[in-house]
């Protein structure tokens, strides 16, 4: 015996309901899934980031293990002050050396060179750095140029790694390896920013191409070559080697024309 047709149409709407509340809950249910999912998945990304500031954090803080400044301490000099190394010791093996006018080499020590440095008086301020307890290492192969930079209270040990490379032609280049800050290695970003301050502070100077301090200063910044000669009162010479070794540095010279 057939049910009434108004018995069908209410079991079909009551069906329908039925089915619909299941849905909605289920529509609901999935809705809060994905956003505990998206909850946990922001939760996770904010903890790596976290990780990552800490690590970099912790890089740029880092204290390289052959750099201790109360190695190499100024006190005593006033800025300007001529370091007695230079005077006494390095200028008398080059001057010397030229007048024989025969090949020689130049020993330049770790300790004699840091008290040259020392002399140049410190700390020195540039756009909102202040650069301080300078010191040079020599490693085989490598010389390292050292100090404490300080921006807005926070402090950071920089080093620029320097390769001195003489090529078969004769001419220097003084490559810079690595700029680190802490044992973050910067270098990229480094030579583009000394770059746009040695243009910028050089801009309105008169300045001499020829001079060793200008070519030394492209060899730097873009690892220009150069002629390694120079004059010595009225003989010239050249650097044609140079070697640095644990705690010092040698050159070798011979005469030129």
């Amino acid at each position: 015996m057939e049910k009434p047709f108004y018995q069908n149409s209410a079991v079909t709407i009551i069906t329908r309901m039925i089915s619909s509340k299941r849905e909605i809950g289920h529509i609901k249910a999935d809705s809060k899934n994905r956003r505990v999912s998206r909850t946990g998945k922001l939760l996770c990304w904010l903890f790596v980031d976290l990780v990552v500031a800490a690590v970099i954090f912790g890089l740029l803080l880092h204290k390289p293990g052959g750099y201790d400044p109360t190695d190499f301490d100024s006190a005593g000099y006033e800025p300007g002050q001529v370091s007695p190394y230079l005077t006494h010791e390095l200028s008398p093996q080059i001057y010397n050396g030229a007048q024989r006018g025969q090949p020689f080499v130049v020993v330049i020590t770790q300790k004699g060179i840091n008290e040259v440095v020392a002399g140049w008086g410190w700390p020195k301020m540039s756009q909102g750095v202040m650069l301080y307890a300078p010191a040079v290492v020599f490693t085989p192969g490598s010389a390292l140029l050292m100090a404490t930079a300080s921006i807005k209270g926070a402090e950071f040990v920089v080093t620029i790694e320097i390769k001195p490379k003489i090529d078969e032609e004769g001419l220097l280049t003084f490559h810079v390896s690595k700029f680190k800050i802490g044992a973050m290695n910067v270098t990229p970003i480094a030579k583009l920013t000394a770059k746009k301050m040695y243009l910028q502070r050089i801009a309105n100077l008169p300045i001499d191409t020829e001079a060793v301090q200008t070519k030394i200063a492209e060899s730097l910044l873009n690892d220009a070559p150069f002629e390694p000669v120079f004059k010595v009162d009225d003989r010239k010479v050249r650097i044609d080697k140079i070697t640095i070794g644990k705690a010092k540095m040698t050159a070798h010279l011979v005469p030129a024309s």
